[in-house]
């Protein structure tokens, strides 16, 4: 019985090929995002075209989430928000455009702080002839201080825990996600807990116990989807990591029945 919580799989090097794609799908992958951060066009062009193909062929339909990368510069630790700028980027512009020409489902949208930085994305969707849904990701802590506007603008949000990591003390962290997951379902509108969910996947055959228990957390809360991003781009087991946390989250949803789920 496959799960309703959703599982978003990041697409990459490691599982863009039809055959892995076609694995993934069977494997419980319900919603297919790229992360425009990285790569070319050409190369993102070809995920796409065989995500919709791999879903073709199975008979089922693949949402494909475009995700921008905003205003970010690189650290010593990786990379974190530039206030030095707009938060649509003229990356994001030409990405966006590429994005809306493939088609995409949704946009995911990186480092917002308000209503108005959903608005002008959805102005500049609109501009380019595009319909596509907005994803505003919750990474910042502006972002949290005008929650309430964001989820009336934003179409879905995404719990992105990697930068609003950073920018919280990180033993709050596993509050403000309570927080917003329920939030976010008081306003009818989808939830998608993301970021190193299962990340030692990267090289493991298997997940920590510890990760084992935040896929669950997060379905518990009545997440809508739970992601993986370099598990399943870039990691030695893009098939099996899906198939695990789809056991995860299957039985998960054992205990929260109640949830009302909102499929992207």
């Amino acid at each position: 019985m496959q799960s309703r919580t959703q599982i978003i799989a990041t697409i990459g090097p490691a599982s863009g090929t039809p055959e892995i794609l076609d694995k993934l799908i069977a494997a419980g992958m319900d919603v297919a995002r790229i992360n425009f951060s990285h790569g070319t066009h050409e190369t993102d062009g070809s995920y796409i075209k065989n995500i919709r193909a791999a879903a073709e062929r199975a008979g089922k339909r693949i949402p494909i989430i475009q995700d921008l990368a905003g205003p970010r510069k690189t650290t010593d630790t990786g990379h974190a928000f530039d206030k030095s700028g707009s938060v649509i980027t003229e990356k994001d512009i030409s990405d966006l455009a590429f994005g809306i020409e493939c088609k995409v489902d949704y946009i995911a949208q990186s480092y917002v702080g308000n209503a108005a930085d959903i608005e002008a994305m959805h102005t500049e969707i609109t501009k380019r002839g595009g319909n596509q849904k907005l994803i505003a990701k919750i990474e910042r802590q502006e972002a949290l201080d005008n929650f309430d506007t964001i989820a009336a603008s934003a179409d879905a949000i995404m719990v992105a825990r990697g930068d609003l990591g950073q920018a919280l003390p990180i033993e709050e962290l596993p509050f403000v996600e309570r927080d917003i997951i329920a939030r976010t379902k008081r306003v009818g509108k989808p939830v998608i807990v993301a970021t190193q969910m299962m990340l030692s996947m990267m090289h493991s055959d298997a997940p920590t116990r510890a990760e084992v228990t935040d896929v669950a957390y997060a379905v518990i809360l009545s997440a809508d989807a739970v992601m993986l991003s370099e598990e399943s781009a870039l990691g030695a087991h893009p098939v099996e990591v899906v198939t695990i946390m789809e056991r995860i989250v299957t039985r998960a949803e054992r205990e929260n029945r109640e949830n009302t789920f909102r499929p992207l």
